[in-house]
C-alpha cells in the first residue's frame, strides 16, 4: 500500500507541487486578494530567518504588519531581520530566540510573549527533517519535538492571546508528504522499526493536519488552516533532501511561490470566508487523503494523539 501511495503522490507532485503547478494554479488567483493594510496587526512567524518563513515575514512586513520572528540562530535571525527591514522599510520586525525542539523554551517564550504583546496571526512554519534518529536534550526525538510537540505547545499557549484579537488566525505549514502517511499514534517518537527521516517528517506533517482539524472544532472563534507550500527551493530542502534537490532543482518553486498561500491565508478576506480547519494548496482547500490510500485515522486515534501531546507538553510546562 505504501508503494501505491508513494507512486500516486510523486505523480501528483510532478503535476501540482512544482513551479509549473504553481503557475497553472496562479492563473485562477483573485487579483487584489493580497491587497491588505496590516498596520496594527501582529504576526508570530516561526523559522522566519530563511526560506518560506523569511519570504512570509517579508510579505507581511511589506504590508505594514508587526512581525515577530521566532528563530533559533541569533546571527542568522539578525541578518534576516536587517534584510526584511531594508526591503520593506518597516522597522516593526522583532527577533525572538527560541529552539522549537525545546518544549521548555517554547513554553517560556509563549508565556512571556503573551504578557507584553498582542497577537493576531500565528504562522507555524519552523520545521526540521533530521535523517538519523536523534534525541534532543530532554530525550525527545528531534523531528517530533520540533514539528509536532513544538507546534502543539506554541499554538496551545498562544490561543488565549489570539482570542483577545480581532480576526485571529493560525496557519500551520504542513507538507503534501503527509499524504503518504496514516497517523501512527502508537509510535510518536519512532522507537520501533527502521528509522526513516523523510517518513518521520511526513508523519509529523500528518499530525499537524489532524491537530489543525481538532483545534478548529474546539476553538470556533479562531480561523485555523494547514497548508502545503509545494516543492520549493529552500535551504532546508537543499540540506535535508540533497538528492531530491539535485534531481528536481529546475522544477522547484521559488521561496516566494512557496510562501504565497501562507500569506493569502494570513492576510486575505477570502481565506476566512472558508471553513476553519481545512488543508490548502495554492489558495484552494484540497483533500487530506489520496484516493484509495487508507490513511484515515479514527476519531479515537486523533483524540489519543491530542491527549498524548497534552501529557507530554505539561511535563515541560513552567
Amino acid at each position: 500500500m505504501s508503494l501505491y501511495r508513494n507512486a500516486v503522490w510523486f505523480v501528483k507532485g510532478l503535476q501540482e507541487y512544482t513551479r509549473a503547478g504553481y503557475e497553472a494554479a496562479a492563473k485562477h488567483f483573485v487579483a487584489g486578494d493580497l491587497d491588505a493594510n496590516l498596520s496594527g496587526r501582529s504576526f508570530v512567524i516561526t523559522g522566519a530567518n530563511s526560506g518560506i518563513g523569511k519570504a512570509t515575514a517579508c510579505e507581511v512586513a511589506g504590508r505594514g504588519g508587526t512581525v515577530h520572528m521566532v528563530c533559533r540562530n541569533k546571527d542568522r535571525a539578525e541578518a534576516a531581520r536587517k534584510d526584511i527591514v531594508e526591503q520593506t522599510g518597516n522597522e516593526n520586525v522583532h527577533v525572538h530566540l527560541v529552539d522549537m525542539s525545546s518544549p521548555r523554551q517554547v513554553w517560556e517564550f509563549a508565556e512571556n510573549f503573551k504578557k507584553n504583546n498582542s497577537l493576531h496571526v500565528l504562522v507555524n512554519n519552523a520545521g526540521c527533517m533530521v535523517n538519523q534518529r536523534e534525541l534532543q536534550e530532554d530525550g525527545l526525538e528531534k523531528n517530533f519535538a520540533t514539528n509536532t510537540l513544538g507546534t502543539f505547545i506554541l499554538t496551545t499557549a498562544l490561543i488565549p492571546a489570539l482570542k483577545k484579537s480581532h480576526d485571529p488566525r493560525v496557519i500551520t505549514v504542513s507538507s503534501g508528504g503527509m499524504l503518504v502517511q496514516r497517523l501512527n499514534v502508537g509510535d510518536l517518537q519512532f522507537e520501533k522499526g527502521t528509522f526513516d527521516g523523510t517518513m518521520a517528517y511526513a508523519q509529523n506533517k500528518r499530525q499537524q493536519v489532524i491537530l489543525t482539524e481538532l483545534w478548529a472544532a474546539e476553538h470556533k472563534d479562531i480561523h485555523f488552516s494547514s497548508m502545503h507550500p509545494g516543492w520549493a527551493d529552500t535551504p532546508a530542502v537543499r540540506s535535508s533532501m540533497p538528492d531530491f534537490h539535485a534531481r528536481m532543482k529546475n522544477k522547484l518553486r521559488s521561496e516566494a511561490q512557496g510562501a504565497d498561500t501562507i500569506v493569502w491565508l494570513a492576510v486575505s478576506e477570502g481565506a476566512v470566508k472558508l471553513p476553519s480547519g481545512l488543508f490548502f494548496q495554492d489558495r484552494k482547500p484540497v483533500s487530506t487523503h489520496l484516493p484509495l490510500a487508507s490513511t484515515r485515522a479514527s476519531k479515537a486515534e486523533e483524540e489519543q494523539l491530542k491527549a498524548a501531546l497534552e501529557e507530554l507538553a505539561n511535563q515541560f510546562r513552567p
